[in-house]
C-alpha cells in the first residue's frame, strides 16, 4: 500500500528540514514508550517496594520518583514536537499537490474540462487533496513513532526471554501479535472500495451546490427551490450512507483486536501462574504486551487512512495523469507580430475521440489579412469550432491551420495566442477591479494605455459615474455590472491587446438597444486592420462582414458576400429570412 504513495513522497523533499525533525522525535517518542514503561516497572519500581534491610535511603526514593516524570516529559515534548512538525509537513504537502492540480488544469484542453463537471473538479481540488494530505500527514506521523513503539516493547519481550524463565511466557504473548493483522486486511479492503463511493459522492455534491449558485436566477424565475432542496437531500442522503459504511467497518477494528489482545493477556496470565513469574516481570510483560497491540490499533487505523487516500489519489490521478495534448512543440518557430492571413487547409475536426461525428470536414478557405469574416449556419454547424481552431484551444484531425503561411502547431502557444484577441458573448470579468480586468488585456500597458482603450470601447463613461471609478470590484464573474457594461470591458480589453486577429462571438447578441450601439461604435473601431472572425447568430451583424463562410453540418457550403449568397445560396437566404421575419 505505501508503494502507492512513493511517487508522491517526493513533496516531502520541500519540507525536508521539518520532515527530519519529525523523524527525530518520532523516534524519541517510540523509543521512550515502548522500552521505557516497561523498564520502570521491571527495573525501577520494584526497589521500592521490596523491603530489604538495610532500607532505601530517602533520597534515593525521590531520585527514582523523579525518574517517572522525567520519562513522561521526555515523551510528552517528544509526542508533540513530532506532531508539531509532522503538521507543518502535512500543509506544504497539500499547498503542492493542490498547486501541481491547479496548474494541470490549466495545461489541459478544453475538451477534457467540458467533458467534466466543474463541482467534481472543485471536489477533487479541495477535498480530495485534503484527504491525501491527512493520509500523507498520517504516514509520516504513525508511520514513525507505532513502529518504533511496537518495536521498542518486542525488543522489552525478546530481552526478558533471555533474560529470565520466562521464554515460554514471551513466546505467548508474540503468538497473538501476528493474528492481528487479519482484522486489519480485512478492513482495509472494505474501506478502499466504500471511500471511493464516498468520495465520488462529494464530488455530485460539490456539483450539485455549485450548479445550483450559478442558476440563482433561474431556480427563483421558474419556482425550483423545492426540486432543488430534494435533489440536494437525495445526494447528501447517499453521502450519509457512504460515511456509514466507512465507519462501520472502521469502528470494528478497534474491538477486534482488542478482544485478540485479552486473549493474549488472559493466555499470558495463565502461563505466568503455572511457570511462577513474580510479580513485576508479569506487569513489565503485560506492560510490553499493550504497548505492542496500541501501535498495532493505530497502524490498522492507518491502513484505513491509507484505503481513503488511495481513493482519494485515484480521482486526482485521473487528472493529474491526463494527457495534455496542446503543447508547445519541441523546435517553436520564432515571431513577432503577425499579420493575420489565416488559411485552413482540408482541415477536419471532432470533439469525439474516435472521430465518429466531425464537428468539421474537409474544410479549405483563405482569410487574408484584413479580412472582416462572418461565420454563418444553424446551431451546430460548425461556426465556434471553426473559430476556436485559429488561437489553438484545439488541434485539428486532419489537414492545417496556418497563420502568414505558419502551422499553429509550430508556434508557442503564448506567441500564437498574444496576436489573436478574443471578445465572447458571455465575457468573463474576475473577482478583482475593473483596472485589474482591463489589465488582462496586456499586462505591461501602461495606465495611459488602458485609459486610452476604456475611452474607445466606451467604457469609461461608466466607469467614472462609480463610487471607486477604475478601482472598482466588479464582483464573481462581473455579477455587480449589466450585460453591456461587462461587453464593453471587454472591448476595452481587446483594444488595449491590440492583436492582428480578433474574434467577436456575437459580443452584441444580448443587449438593449442603447449598449448595443455603443458597442457597435466600439467595434467599428476596432476591427480596422485587422483579421476578424465574427461567430453570427444574428444577421444584423455582418453588415460590415467582406466576407461571410456559410456552415452546414460540419462543412463549408458557400463563401461570399450578402447579395451573391443571398441569390445563390438556399441555406444562406432561409436562415436569412427566417431571421428577419422573426424580427419584424
Amino acid at each position: 500500500m505505501i508503494k502507492r504513495f512513493r511517487p508522491y513522497l517526493r513533496y516531502l523533499k520541500a519540507a525536508r528540514h521539518s520532515v527530519f525533525a519529525a523523524i527525530f522525535y518520532g523516534l524519541l517518542f517510540g523509543a521512550t514508550s515502548g522500552a521505557g514503561l516497561p523498564t520502570l516497572l521491571k527495573y525501577v519500581f520494584p526497589p521500592i517496594f521490596d523491603r530489604r534491610d538495610p532500607p532505601l535511603a530517602l533520597d534515593t526514593v525521590i531520585l527514582i520518583a523523579l525518574s517517572v516524570p522525567l520519562l513522561f516529559l521526555l515523551r510528552a515534548v517528544s509526542g508533540y514536537l513530532n506532531s508539531y512538525y509532522v503538521q507543518l509537513t502535512g500543509v506544504r504537502i497539500l499547498e503542492a499537490v493542490r498547486l501541481d492540480y491547479f496548474r494541470r488544469l490549466q495545461a489541459l484542453p478544453l475538451s477534457f474540462l467540458q467533458r467534466k463537471a466543474t463541482g467534481d473538479l472543485i471536489s477533487r481540488g479541495l477535498a480530495d487533496t485534503a484527504q491525501l494530505q491527512f493520509t500523507l500527514t498520517l504516514v509520516a506521523n504513525d508511520g514513525i513513532k507505532q513502529p518504533m513503539q511496537l518495536l521498542g516493547a518486542l525488543g522489552f519481550l525478546i530481552w526478558q526471554a533471555f533474560t529470565t524463565n520466562g521464554v515460554w511466557l514471551v513466546l505467548v504473548c508474540l503468538a497473538i501479535v501476528p493474528l492481528t493483522v487479519l482484522p486489519v486486511r480485512y478492513v482495509g479492503r472494505k474501506i478502499l472500495r466504500r471511500a471511493e463511493q464516498m468520495q465520488s459522492q462529494l464530488g455530485s455534491l460539490t456539483s450539485q451546490f455549485s450548479e445550483n449558485l450559478s442558476a440563482a436566477r433561474e431556480v427563483r424565475a421558474f419556482g425550483l427551490e423545492q426540486r432543488e432542496t430534494d435533489r440536494f437531500a437525495r445526494i447528501t442522503s447517499n453521502l450519509v450512507g457512504a460515511q456509514m459504511k466507512i465507519v462501520k467497518y472502521a469502528q470494528a477494528l478497534t474491538p477486534a483486536i482488542e478482544v485478540l489482545s485479552a486473549v493474549g493477556i488472559a493466555a499470558t496470565l495463565v502461563f505466568a501462574f503455572l511457570t511462577g513469574v513474580r510479580w513485576e516481570t508479569f506487569f513489565a510483560v503485560i506492560t510490553a504486551l499493550y504497548l505492542c497491540y496500541e501501535p498495532i490499533k493505530k497502524l490498522g487505523a492507518l491502513n484505513n487512512e491509507l484505503n481513503r487516500g488511495t481513493a482519494s489519489l485515484n480521482r486526482l490521478e485521473a487528472v493529474l495523469h491526463e494527457p495534455v495534448t496542446i503543447t508547445d512543440p519541441p523546435d517553436p518557430r520564432a515571431i513577432g507580430r503577425l499579420r493575420g492571413d489565416i488559411a485552413f487547409e482540408d482541415v477536419s475536426f471532432a470533439y469525439d475521440k474516435n472521430g465518429d461525428t466531425p464537428a468539421l470536414r474537409n474544410v479549405t478557405v483563405r482569410l487574408p489579412a484584413g479580412t472582416v469574416c462572418a461565420l454563418v449556419g444553424p446551431s451546430g454547424a460548425g461556426k465556434s469550432t471553426f473559430a476556436n481552431l485559429v488561437p489553438r484551444f484545439y488541434d485539428v484531425g486532419s489537414g492545417a491551420v496556418t497563420i502568414d503561411g505558419l502551422d499553429v502547431r509550430a508556434l508557442r502557444l503564448t506567441d500564437l495566442r498574444s496576436n489573436i484577441a478574443l471578445v465572447s458573448q458571455d465575457p468573463v470579468l474576475f473577482n478583482d477591479t475593473i483596472y485589474q480586468n482591463l489589465l488582462l488585456g496586456r499586462a505591461d500597458a501602461t495606465r495611459d494605455e488602458l485609459l486610452a482603450a476604456a475611452v474607445n470601447a466606451h467604457a469609461d463613461e461608466f466607469i467614472r459615474t462609480l463610487p471607486l471609478g477604475y478601482d472598482t470590484i466588479v464582483g464573481e464573474r462581473g455579477a455587480l455590472l449589466s450585460g453591456g457594461q461587462k461587453q464593453r470591458l471587454a472591448l476595452a480589453r481587446a483594444f488595449l491587446r491590440n492583436a492582428p486577429i480578433l474574434i467577436l462571438d456575437e459580443a452584441t447578441s444580448a443587449l438593449d438597444s442603447e449598449s448595443e450601439a455603443a458597442v457597435q461604435d466600439a467595434l467599428r473601431k476596432l476591427v480596422v486592420g485587422k483579421t476578424v472572425l465574427i461567430i453570427a447568430h444574428r444577421f444584423s451583424t455582418i453588415r460590415d462582414a467582406s466576407l461571410i463562410l456559410v456552415f452546414d453540418r460540419g462543412e463549408l457550403v458557400a463563401q461570399g458576400d450578402h447579395a451573391s449568397l443571398y441569390a445563390g445560396n438556399l441555406l444562406y437566404r432561409s436562415l436569412y429570412d427566417r431571421q428577419q421575419m422573426g424580427a419584424g
